[in-house]
């Protein structure tokens, strides 16, 4: 059972003050949980009703590190962030603080995105490509928002996120750099690149000037419909199939 205290500070965690505070964050439902228990990243604390913890007895013994508490239905919904409360919740801890390194890989770097839906599904893009680098500009949403963890899916766990200015850390890249603008370049005659920066910009501004400024290629999906623009992670989407090598 959990104590007040303890369903007090889970819940806080829902909002960002408090998550930058423990630095924790909570991921829910089995299949979210899963992708973490099944992985060797640390669990602080794992909150199920008794039926799913029956079910999962296995891959719970994974982390022994990790407080295990049985929960109700109710007790799990009074946690929730998300309209439909599952049977687990997972409270984690931040991934430890790293510089941007300069390798010859693919990085996505975004440039204040603030849909929780669209982050979410930017870094299960970068985890579906093999990206291993999202770069943040500081005032993109927290990439740690209940919403943004459970449209990732567990790609957290294999994508390293790092939170910069992007004026500061491109430039400090070696790999070419490929802004999404509608002024760009056909895509499709782009060719693939074994290393590069793919710059998403904003959902409603796009790209500052100050960022697009160090980009080195421009490029755009050609438009044969009516259609004003694209959704930034769609956008994401159809230009790593076009730019990354196969």
């Amino acid at each position: 059972m959990l104590s007040k205290a303890q369903s007090k500070h889970i819940r806080s965690l829902t909002q960002q003050k408090f998550r930058s505070m423990h630095r924790q964050f909570i991921a829910e439902g089995s299949k979210v949980a899963l992708e973490w228990l099944h992985s060797d990243m640390p669990i602080d604390t794992i909150v199920a009703t008794a039926e799913w913890h029956a079910a999962n007895t296995h891959v719970i013994a994974r982390h022994p590190e990790a407080a295990v508490h049985i929960a109700s239905d109710d007790d799990l919904t009074a946690l929730s962030a998300l309209h439909t409360p599952s049977q687990v919740l997972l409270v984690l801890p931040y991934a430890a603080a790293k510089d941007v390194p300069n390798v010859n890989e693919w990085y996505l770097a975004l440039d204040d995105i603030q849909d929780p839906g669209n982050m979410g599904t930017l870094i299960r893009i970068a985890d579906w490509f093999g990206i291993r680098h999202l770069v943040c500009s500081p005032n993109c949403v927290d990439v740690y928002n209940p919403k943004v963890v459970q449209s990732a899916m567990g790609s957290h766990i294999r994508v390293n996120i790092y939170e910069a200015p992007l004026a500061d850390a491109l430039p400090a890249l070696s790999a070419p750099k490929f802004a999404a603008t509608l002024s760009g370049s056909d895509v499709y005659q782009a060719g693939t690149h074994e290393s590069g920066v793919l710059i998403i910009g904003n959902e409603s501004k796009g790209i500052s000037p100050q960022v697009m400024a160090l980009a080195t290629h421009w490029v755009t999906i050609p438009r044969t419909g009516g259609a004003e623009s694209l959704n930034a992670a769609v956008s994401a989407g159809i230009l790593c199939a076009l730019l990354l090598p196969r």
